[in-house]
């Protein structure tokens, strides 16, 4: 029984080790391959035209025609396709012979409802378009949501707004409204902390059913992460406010983004550093450029270039390098920096990954890369 036990549990630990492989997309002498987390190719630059994977496929090309290879390099679907899209919720979808289609990871088209225009999943629904009006399908193909709507905005945090003739509110993937359309304006991030809204020509903050005034306010950003405040602007100077909309930290900044790991960035005259919740300035204002920082505690800074500082304000990277955010998406992060494990820079020397100790992978540089995705 033990070793029975032991050979179980060797299986669980291959297949999960293979299931959270992270693969990044690179070019090297003019063709595209992957890369695992070690810098080694895992397949090998062959392909002309690619595509970082989602769900374990990757949409390559071939012969002018698009098809999907798994993590080995193996077709999963053969190219037949003129356009594909990246897997979500288990479905891709792929044009053939001027005729969009979901597929799933073994090509098979799954069968929907009509719609007037073809929408990507995302977390499990896709939107359908009906005579002007926007509704919702599930991963079956039936609508979840009749169309109703006059717009639906890309789901963030499962929540999406929507707007019913010229205002705004914001649904739940099942259709509910959670906040309703009666707004100018609305954010399009839902947070625990609350969503900004425009109502009766005054901003605030829609919280627990309730809208809360901010005063003054003519602009608010998204509430980000875990951080009870969000950057608002007063008077052309920007401050924060908390889920009440009161001001906790007046509005006597340039510009500003938003707290994480407890600092955020904020610039006067043109000169960014770092503030904690209680407005006092804890790094320097001495760069031309700031963002917010990683879950790892370093955040993109900028002089000529950019490099990255820790939250004591150390130079961790070199300001000698180019970022974006580029498909970080993919890897679950829209920030600029760091995505997961890596830093996705460019020098003259190309593009590379770089760890939080400044170490560049493998210590090579690629034509071009594209940030890790767990497969």
């Amino acid at each position: 029984m033990r070793k029975v036990s032991i050979s179980i549990l060797i299986l669980f630990l291959t297949v999960f080790s293979i299931s959270a492989q992270e693969l990044a997309l690179v070019r090297e002498g003019g063709q595209f391959g992957y890369i695992d987390k070690t810098g080694a190719f895992v397949i090998e630059p062959q392909f002309s035209k690619a595509k970082s994977f989602s769900e374990g496929r990757a949409a390559v090309e071939q012969d002018k025609k698009w098809g999907f290879i798994d993590t080995s390099g193996k077709w999963a679907i053969q190219p037949e396709y003129d356009k594909v899209k990246y897997f979500d919720s288990g479905y891709a979808l792929v044009l053939k012979d001027d005729q969009w289609n979901y597929i799933d990871t073994t090509g098979k088209i799954l069968e929907t409802v009509s719609t007037e225009k073809y929408f990507d999943f995302e977390g499990g629904v896709a939107f359908i378009r009906q005579e002007d009006k926007i509704g919702l399908i599930g991963t079956d193909g039936k609508i979840i949501l009749e169309p109703t709507f006059d717009a639906i905005k890309k789901f963030r945090n499962d929540h999406a707004k929507v707007r019913q003739g010229e205002q705004w509110g914001m649904i739940d993937k099942s259709g509910k409204l959670v906040i309703p359309a009666e707004y100018e304006e609305l954010g399009n991030t839902y947070n625990a902390s609350g969503v900004f809204g425009k109502k009766g020509g005054a901003f605030g903050i829609i919280h627990n059913g309730t809208f809360n005034p901010i005063d003054g306010a003519d602009k608010v950003w998204n509430f980000h992460g875990n951080s009870g405040l969000t950057y608002s602007r007063k008077n052309k100077k920007t401050g924060f406010v908390n889920s009440k909309g009161e001001w906790v930290i007046e509005p006597k900044f340039d510009k500003a983004r938003a707290f994480s790991n407890g600092l955020a960035p904020v610039s006067n005259d043109k000169k960014w550093g770092f503030i904690n919740e209680k407005g006092e300035i804890i790094i320097e204002m001495k760069y031309r450029d700031a963002e917010v920082f990683a879950e790892n505690g370093l955040a993109p800074v900028k002089e000529k270039q950019w490099g990255f500082i820790d939250t004591s304000g150390k130079l961790i990277i070199p300001m000698e390098y180019d970022i974006t955010a580029g498909l970080a998406f993919l890897a679950g992060n829209n920030d600029k920096g760091f995505a997961g494990d890596f830093a996705r820079l460019k020098s003259k020397k190309g593009w590379g990954f770089f760890n939080e100790k400044g170490e560049l992978l493998a210590n090579k540089w690629f034509e071009n890369a594209e940030p890790f995705v767990k497969n």
